[in-house]
């Protein structure tokens, strides 16, 4: 089955591009384009850094930084999450085993 494409118009920092996409992902890009406008924008009005270039690779590191520390979080959670899970599972298995009511 052959999947829809839209394409997209998207402005970032005043330059416009036309991108296609899976019709499906319209919204998801356009809130990307979205955030990497705000981002790049945020750069630039900094004064800190000169060049669209330069803004567009300091932006990408930067939602690179967020992603990598969003995903060690995410990392963390799930493994205490496993072990809770872990544990309560053995306190049903050890209720069932002899009988007892379960206080959770």
């Amino acid at each position: 089955m052959t999947e829809m494409f839209a394409h997209v118009s998207v402005k970032i920092l005043e330059k416009e591009y036309q991108i296609a996409c899976p019709a499906d992902e319209r919204k998801a890009l356009q809130d990307s384009a979205d955030l990497l406008n705000r981002q790049m924008r945020e750069i630039r009005d900094s004064g800190k850094v000169v060049g669209l270039d330069r803004i567009a690779v300091m932006a990408a590191l930067n939602m690179a930084n967020e992603l990598l520390s969003s995903r060690g979080r995410t990392n963390v959670v799930e493994v205490e999450a496993k072990s809770r899970i872990i544990e309560m599972r053995e306190r049903v298995e050890t209720a069932l085993q002899h009988g007892s009511q379960l206080e959770l």
